[in-house]
């Protein structure tokens, strides 16, 4: 059977688990669909190919690496965190201007400036004037505008009230009509201009001020990784992958570049004799593994280590494809067991065999 080669180094990756937050945790291995999204994205593909992959590899050590949270608040908040005007505020990115920071858990006030450390004075002064124009509007709408509402709805009711008394066939009841409306339409430009003018001068300026706070966390760091991947697919969709392998600059983080060593079409043995075995050298994998949970508990892949005892590793469920159902993604997930120093046994079935010059690689698709 053909199949794609793909050797290739990273010098740092981490590979997310999705329920890890606060520390984002890695898994030893790329999962299956971070691996088929980079090779799709690679090869320009709109669409899903069918394929299957068998990843394994090795990384030297798995650090932590700290970094900055940001946390941008629903509402801007006048006594805590970090105040802050965005660039853009139709985006939450780091494009912000510091203003001031809260230097107390509580009781801070950076209107008032009660423990607090400008940064920006000119904002500063900007969001302090802002805050003051809001409380006059608001006033504003308390009194002023509010009085003349009343005044409109009274005029209104007294016109009302005229109509009833009057024949809807007569001028005077035409007159009442006509003035009635010109009342609600002045009373509809008020409200516009109040509306139009609160959004220009106020809505519109403070929206971009913001509050902010961070917090330090840890991504779990491999470094030195390297990866050999077999992909099972269509003759023309292993000739596109081949083609455009250099397209492939990262997997895992944007920053987690690749470099690609290998990348060759293959061919694979299945079913190997004891007497071909021995011939290959025992097949001993150097190489940790994701590999089918479900065929090694149905024997369909007897693997065994160096003593000859059962393989022991960790289970894990991994998403490999999807599906769209009411715009959300319906991962097909794949159990298995990521494990090292496993050999191929003459009762092996479903694994292959990847004959290299170098090395012999133990093949399991999924």
């Amino acid at each position: 059977m053909k199949a794609l080669r793909i050797v290739l180094t990273q010098n740092k990756a981490h590979y997310r688990k999705e329920e890890t937050v606060t520390n984002k945790m890695t898994y030893p291995l790329p999962p299956y669909s971070t691996v088929i999204g980079a090779l799709h994205a690679a090869s320009g593909f709109k669409e899903y190919h069918p394929m299957d992959l068998s990843i394994q590899g090795t990384y030297t050590s798995l650090v932590k690496e700290s970094y900055t949270d940001y946390c941008f608040l629903n509402s801007v908040m006048d006594d805590r965190g970090i105040l802050v005007k965005m660039k853009n505020n139709n985006f939450m990115s780091t494009a912000f201007d510091k203003v001031a920071v809260a230097k107390k858990s509580m009781g801070n006030s950076f209107r008032k400036g009660v423990t607090i450390e400008i940064k920006n004075q000119d904002l500063m002064d900007e969001y302090r004037g802002l805050k003051n124009l809001n409380d006059e509007i608001s006033n504003f709408k308390k009194t002023r505008l509010e009085r003349l509402k009343k005044n409109l709805k009274a005029r209104k009711k007294t016109l009302g009230d005229k109509k009833k008394n009057l024949d809807k066939k007569s001028m005077e009841f035409t007159k009442v009509v006509l003035r009635e409306k010109e009342i609600k339409s002045k009373e509809k430009q008020i409200n516009e201009r109040v509306k139009v003018f609160e959004y220009n001068k106020y809505k519109r300026e403070i929206s971009k001020y913001n509050s902010l706070t961070t917090s330090l966390r840890y991504y779990e760091i491999l470094h030195n990784v390297n990866l050999i991947i077999h992909v099972k697919s269509d003759s023309e969709t292993l000739k596109i992958l081949k083609e455009n392998i250099y397209n492939l600059k990262s997997i895992g983080r944007s920053e987690d570049f690749v470099d690609i060593n290998q990348c060759d079409i293959v061919e694979l043995t299945e079913n190997l004799s004891k007497k071909e075995i021995k011939k290959l050298g025992a097949l001993t994998s150097k190489n940790s593994a994701y590999l089918d949970c479900m065929k090694i508990r149905e024997n369909k892949i007897v693997l065994k280590n160096k003593s000859g005892m059962q393989i022991n590793g960790t289970k894990y469920f991994l998403n490999k494809d999807y599906k769209l159902s009411e715009n959300k993604r319906i991962f097909n997930k794949k159990s298995v067991i990521y494990a090292s120093g496993y050999s191929l046994d003459k009762g092996s079935k479903d694994v292959y065999v990847d004959n290299s010059i170098d090395k012999n690689y133990i093949v399991n698709f999924v």
